[in-house]
């Protein structure tokens, strides 16, 4: 069977493309996930559907049925690679993340839109935000009560000691209180919203496919995984795909890449669309020489500040994660560029990791830049990262800031029947600024957010990789809609944006743009 739409990845963006392009009756799409679904709720495994605690370890750890457990390199101070936790299960990373529900800042899509994104700005985007959400908690011009994904916060009466502690913290610095992180002007101490209903995950699968499974020009394949793209000339028709040992291929009218910024720019170059000197080198038929496939990797660079809690203080085993303190770094243009996330347990995402609690300092607006290269023309092998994180002094100079914020936070009153000892950075740590950097570049690693990777841009910008409308460049019948797409990574956590762009995504395709 030859399919009007074949989307590749069954994450947040191929759920809401799947579930949006088969409102449409006469449009046939087939949906392929490498990793395993649960169309039947009672068979979906613990570690997927509830969103805290330690179950959280068994759905990302490396090697787990749902984790694509890719790793890249941090700094040169950190000679073992960094876990990368990627979702390989329907829903994708949105049935293993956090759930941090919080959309990027406006100034963030406005940038977008100055860079020739036309249509981007965060007018553009505001309805489409809106459309996706059920907010709980919150009504108005700059929110959505009837979308397919739930938006719920942590509200004060339920929070344990040590969230109530960072709140008191933040008011006493005089941090403004502003609990709706998504009213455009919101900064200081925000509630942090997530979609979770009563301690349920609600990922992509859950709210988007699952209630539309039933329509009969949809079909969903899981356990498939796309080994490359084919194409007739400059044309896309289909791809070659593996399941179960067994190879073959499916034809279609239009292949739309929904993979994530990991897997969309490797099956780009698998395919022979990305940087030719690497696909020469290894041997690969270039189709289009597209430089940009793989570079500005962008990331939120993230350190965590430790400590350990007086015995008989109440841990609460799910790990909270209520607030977010949002600031802007001195002397910085950039408004909301730092956030401090506190949570009252550590989610440890490998064994050895220090459960105690812990306050990430994340720098939201980095200037540095990763890059993903390919090393093998077997679609086994995953592609090198390499994060470069803190190469630039401004960026060390904000993360040095925020660890410095945090650490006088936690001297704050309001803690001192909490704490028994800071654990990380240590004292001795803190000297300087050059044994904080030390202390910085051992200890930074991924927020998760990884995006970039096959930039949406102007004609004339060679790094871009797709235009406007998320159509790839110098071929056809080819999109990208995913993380990989944004032009810069945005001031927050980036699965909100992700499901954005994808029901943006959704209206091009049917508007025929």
């Amino acid at each position: 069977m030859k399919y009007d739409h074949i989307i590749v990845g069954g994450g947040t963006a191929g759920c809401i493309l799947a579930a949006r392009l088969s409102q449409d009756p006469e449009r046939s799409v087939l949906l392929l996930e490498a990793g395993p679904e649960y169309p039947d709720f009672k068979q979906l495994p613990d570690s997927l559907k509830y969103g805290w605690g330690m179950l959280n370890l068994e759905a990302r750890k490396a090697g787990g049925p749902f984790n694509w457990s890719y790793s890249g390199k941090t700094t040169p101070q950190q000679p073992e690679l960094m876990p990368v936790p990627r979702g390989k299960a329907m829903g994708g990373s949105s049935s293993i993340n956090g759930q941090t529900f919080i959309r990027g800042a406006p100034e963030d899509f406005d940038t977008w839109a100055s860079w020739g994104n036309e249509g981007w700005s965060y007018l553009d985007c505001l309805p489409y935000f809106r459309k996706l959400e059920n907010d709980a908690d919150y009504a108005g011009d700059f929110h959505g009560s009837d979308g397919p994904v739930p938006v719920r916060r942590h509200h004060r009466d339920t929070w344990p000691p040590a969230q109530e502690a960072f709140y008191l913290a933040c008011i006493a610095s005089g941090y403004p209180d502003f609990p709706d992180v998504h009213d455009p002007e919101s900064t200081g101490i925000s509630l942090r919203a997530e979609n979770n209903i009563d301690g349920v995950r609600m990922s992509m699968a859950l709210a988007y496919l699952d209630p539309i499974r039933h329509r009969l020009n949809l079909t969903v394949k899981a356990n498939v995984q796309v080994m490359k793209i084919n194409f007739t000339g400059k044309r896309a028709t289909g791809l070659d795909v593996e399941s179960n040992d067994e190879r073959f291929t499916v034809e279609g009218d239009q292949v739309i890449l929904c993979a994530g910024a990991v897997a969309s720019p490797h099956l780009l170059m698998l395919s022979g669309i990305g940087p030719a000197d690497q696909l020469d080198a290894l041997g690969i038929p270039v189709i289009n020489d597209l430089p940009g496939v793989g570079q500005n990797m962008r990331d939120h660079p993230n350190v965590t500040v430790r400590f350990s809690v007086k015995e008989g203080t109440y841990d609460d085993p799910n790990g909270m994660r209520a607030l977010r303190l949002r600031f802007t770094a001195t002397g910085s243009k950039t408004p909301n560029d730092m956030i401090l996330s506190p949570a009252s347990m550590n989610t440890v995402i490998k064994e050895g990791d220090d459960p105690s609690h812990t306050i990430n300092c994340g720098l939201y607006l980095a200037v540095g830049k990763g890059e993903l290269r390919l090393v093998s023309s077997d679609p086994h092998t995953q592609p090198s990262m390499d994060y470069h994180y803190l190469e630039d002094s401004w960026d060390r100079e904000r993360l040095r800031e925020a660890v410095r914020k945090c650490v006088n936070l936690l001297k704050d009153q309001s803690y001192s029947e909490i704490i028994e000892e800071r654990t990380a950075p240590t004292d001795a740590d803190l000297v300087s600024d050059e044994t904080l950097d030390d202390w910085l570049l051992r200890t930074v690693s991924t927020s998760y957010h990884i995006s970039g990777t096959c930039k949406m841009g102007t004609e004339d910008d060679q790094q871009s990789v797709v235009d406007q409308h998320l159509k790839v460049r110098g071929v056809e019948n080819l999109r990208i809609v995913d993380a990989s797409v944004m032009p810069d990574v945005v001031r927050a956590n980036t699965n909100v944006t992700t499901m954005m762009i994808a029901e943006r995504a959704a209206d091009f395709i049917k508007q025929g743009l």
